[in-house]
């Protein structure tokens, strides 16, 4: 019997389930994307700027994660990955570039001579003392990242070593991301006993040396979009479903004009918010802890600059919390990945959780912002080859305290044979993505 299966969401966790079914189910089932936008890849978009190809969504991925590599092994893509140069990144703060610190996870220190340049004399005394004042720390519990880093560490930590990055990955701060889901492996060796931050850190972190953290696709996630989509042999509907529906024992789903699908299991990689509205009658529960997930907007302005414009030896910047400029971080992506071409590539970030930039901002004053941001902290003033603006609306989930928590809730109340992937579950990156993708197959299967 041919089964039909409907994935809703045409980015890469729908993309990446589309091919993890036909992988399972084989060449007789008929697997069906549905998406309204104008492409596949959803935040994986890659566009040709100043003549190169470049990411305009996610652009790396952690290359000690598995999914990844393991995925373009898979897909015969090997050759196309690619790491960093090896050039560090830098932090803007109190209106200067200074060094990314070392030893850290995540902004959070293993000593106070990570921090030292940064932060100021009292906060380093903070830190070295920190061992020694008495850690009241619940086993299980949740605290946000700044809750437990100003406490022990002193706000300027916060500020100027922590919020950088995770403004960075989450469009977010401190103050909105839970320990677990910013730093996993410092809230277990806090449950596993140890009694300071400091230690804490320092048992996880990672040996210096290791090679690059960061890895990419030559030519753009786009290569890896086109694959998943030829090896899966999806049909693709421009459509948005609307409802979600159980008819004589399959899964019925209509868009906004009515036109119906029918599947025997279905797979919704969308995001949370629109997740809620589509399970509401079908699953009460998952849709009350999806409405609970809420999300930060960002916009990415890409430019190509003349070759010869004097850029310095950095991957990029993390700006401080406070800082007077407008962006959020600064990525020299020809300096990150490598110079190909007779120009130099750059993306600037906007945008945060609790802020309308993104969707306020004309492209024209994104534009100007960008190069007045570049003024400011390069002291350069360059006429752009080229320039692209991409925003990505409500697009960055935000993992507060007891996210896992909500997950868990989120997929407990799923019927059989419907499954979630996204990156609001497990992780914002692109490999969690994937992984989330695959458990989401893996638990549609499981039901029949």
């Amino acid at each position: 019997m041919t089964r039909s299966y409907c994935v809703v969401g045409g980015g890469i966790s729908g993309l990446t389930a589309a091919y993890r079914i036909r992988a399972a189910a084989g060449d007789d089932a008929t697997i069906t994307v549905l998406d309204p936008a104008d492409r596949l890849g959803g935040i994986l978009r890659t566009e040709r700027v100043g003549g190169q190809p470049m990411d305009l969504g996610a652009e790396a991925f952690v290359q000690r994660r598995p999914e990844i590599p393991a995925l373009l092994a898979e897909l015969g893509l090997s050759s196309r990955q690619r790491s960093t140069t090896g050039v560090r990144p830098v932090i803007y703060s109190q209106h200067e570039l200074r060094p990314l610190p070392t030893g850290t996870v995540m902004g959070i220190p293993s000593s106070a001579t990570s921090l030292i340049g940064l932060v100021d004399a009292a906060t380093i005394a903070m830190i070295e003392a920190e061992s020694g004042r008495p850690l009241r720390w619940q086993p299980g519990s949740d605290p946000t990242v700044a809750e437990l880093v100003a406490d022990r560490f002193g706000v300027q930590t916060v500020v100027r070593s922590v919020d950088p990055l995770l403004c960075g990955v989450y469009a977010g701060s401190a103050a909105t991301i839970g320990l677990r889901a910013a730093a996993p492996s410092v809230a277990e060796a806090l449950d596993c006993g140890a009694t300071s931050l400091t230690a804490a850190v320092r048992q996880v972190l990672l040996p210096a040396g290791d090679g690059p953290v960061f890895g990419a696709i030559a030519g753009g996630y786009q290569v890896l979009v086109d694959e998943l989509v030829t090896r899966s042999r999806l049909n693709w509907v421009r459509a948005a479903v609307q409802e979600l529906n159980r008819r004589d024992e399959r899964w019925e789903l209509r868009d906004e004009t009515g036109a119906c699908w029918h599947a025997d299991a279905v797979i919704l990689a969308i995001p949370a918010a629109r997740l809620a509205c589509l399970v509401g009658g079908i699953a009460p529960h998952t849709a009350a802890a999806a409405s609970r997930i809420v999300s930060a907007s960002s916009a990415v302005v890409a430019l190509a600059l003349p070759a010869d414009t004097a850029l310095p030896q950095c991957s990029g910047v993390l700006v401080a919390s406070g800082e007077p400029l407008h962006a959020k971080a600064i990525t020299l992506s020809s300096r990150k990945w490598g110079a190909d071409g007779d120009v130099q590539l750059l993306r600037l970030s906007f945008g945060r959780f609790g802020d309308d930039l993104a969707e306020r901002a004309s492209d024209d004053e994104l534009r100007a912002w960008a190069l007045d941001d570049l003024a400011t902290v390069f002291g350069v003033a360059a006429t752009p080859v080229d320039f692209r603006v991409q925003r990505w609306i409500e697009a960055m989930p935000q993992y507060g305290p007891g996210h896992a928590d909500v997950v868990a809730e989120l997929r407990a109340g799923l019927p059989s044979t419907v499954a979630v992937a996204g990156s609001y579950l497990d992780g914002i990156g692109v490999p969690a993505c994937v992984a989330a993708a695959g458990r989401a197959v893996a638990s549609a299967f499981e039901a029949w």
